[in-house]
């Protein structure tokens, strides 16, 4: 099978989508870092609070959301915890897992930072919305 080919255009709109994305990260870090946060720590509190379900995820639930090991969060969230953004709590039906919560503190900076990150990517859908219709479009392979 022959690879695919892509016209001018579309690899335009894969540069300008990869220069988003890559503006939007470095956005994204300045953005936590003005909170006190680092980009490891927003994405943490993110994990907590995205979690599904009524209890509030296991580290190693976390460790997967953040493609991390299990120690490399067990310390990250040692330092949030610290500073107070994030809790741990033994579960109420296995006392062996330990879940995490995010502190009156930690809510109301994700919230903050969320608000934010919601209207930035409002803004950068135009960008993706053209490259979709563009790999809609005719990919030839020869």
């Amino acid at each position: 099978m022959a690879e695919p080919h892509l016209d001018d255009e579309q690899y335009r709109e894969l540069l300008k989508f990869r220069t988003a994305l890559r503006k939007f990260l470095r956005w994204s870090d300045e953005q936590a870092a003005s909170t006190g946060l680092t980009a490891q720590q927003h994405q943490l509190l993110l994990a907590i609070r995205g979690h599904e379900g009524a209890s509030g995820p296991t580290i190693g639930e976390v460790a997967d959301h953040l493609l991390l090991k299990h120690h490399s969060v067990v310390e990250l969230v040692d330092r949030v915890e610290h500073s107070g953004f994030a809790q741990r709590s033994i579960d109420g039906g296995d006392r062996r897992v330990v879940r995490l919560y995010l502190t009156e503190t930690g809510l109301r900076i994700l919230d903050r930072l969320s608000a934010a990150h919601l209207q930035e990517l409002a803004r950068l859908a135009p960008i993706v919305e053209r490259l979709s219709r563009g790999l809609d479009g005719p990919v030839s392979s020869d």
